[in-house]
């Protein structure tokens, strides 16, 4: 039987992130190879994995992450079952590791096949599950281009924005968090009137003229007023229209004209749990 030791215990811990006990029996199981004690700690997060794929993961950790010129940035979710677990500081710096990676790939499924640690990240969170106890995956992976991209993580890692503007220029970089933000607490359908689906837009005027018809409104008049509602709707719920959550005097358009004359939003992407 090969000896043990609380290093080699300790080092597999080191490399897997998983409990000293299951450390420890990996290790005596694969009579003190690394790579079998390796295997060994995987095939048992395959078996947790596979009993937990019914389970629902809302919790977790939304991250954004933007490369070092400001033109790329994405923002991920790395999904669980609990807060308790979402919380945690080793869970939450993983979430923050597969960002930064994300942000080499245009697809989700790119992103899981590549290369983590020698593995690839698919493998990764099924050894994670294992370690964990809990259902993992990404739950959302969303990218922006721009030429400049700025961010904002909502405190507690609920939710992670991203926002694109049309000019690298002098005070874009707050420009851009304080948009982000924006994106963050009043969550828009869509960037302008041009980015609501027509569907939605229809079944908004629908509900417009049944409100007038129950307040007597004539026919002739509910396509007329029923526009000056959609005014509103777009308003409300297009990012560029919105009362900028700083100072309602202005729209968020007008906010960032005011940062550099000409500036403006070209594109945003939001990612909440349990959205």
């Amino acid at each position: 039987m090969a000896n043990i030791t609380a290093a080699d215990v300790n080092k597999l811990r080191q490399i897997t992130g998983a409990g000293m006990m299951d450390c420890k029996k990996a290790l005596v199981e694969a009579e003190g190879d690394f790579d079998k004690a390796i295997e060994i700690l995987r095939k048992k997060g395959q078996k947790v994995a596979a009993n937990r794929s019914d389970r629902e993961s809302t919790e977790g950790a939304a991250i954004a992450f933007v490369n070092a010129d400001k033109t790329q940035g994405v923002a991920i979710s790395l999904n669980c079952e609990t807060d308790f677990v979402g919380k945690n500081e080793g869970f939450v710096t993983l979430a923050n590791q597969l960002a930064e990676k994300a942000i080499n790939y245009a697809t989700l499924e790119d992103f899981l096949a590549s290369d983590f640690g020698g593995i690839t990240v698919a493998d990764k969170l099924i050894e994670q599950t294992g370690v964990i106890g809990e259902k993992i995956e990404i739950g959302a992976f969303e990218k922006l281009e721009g030429a400049f991209v700025g961010s904002y993580i909502h405190a507690g890692n609920k939710i992670a924005t991203l926002v694109a503007l049309s000019e690298k220029v002098e005070g874009a970089e707050e420009a851009a968090k304080n948009v982000a933000m924006q994106a963050a607490a009043m969550n828009p359908i869509a960037l302008n009137e041009s980015g609501v689906d027509q569907s939605i837009i229809d079944k908004e005027i629908e509900i417009a003229k049944e409100q007038l018809r129950a307040e007597g409104k004539p026919e002739a008049m509910l396509d007329n007023i029923s526009k000056g509602k959609i005014q509103r709707f777009y308003k409300d719920n297009t990012l560029v229209n919105q009362d900028y959550i700083k100072d309602s005097t202005m729209s968020v358009s007008k906010y960032v004209d005011s940062i550099s004359k000409g500036l403006t939003v070209t594109g945003f992407k939001r990612v909440a749990l349990g959205a």
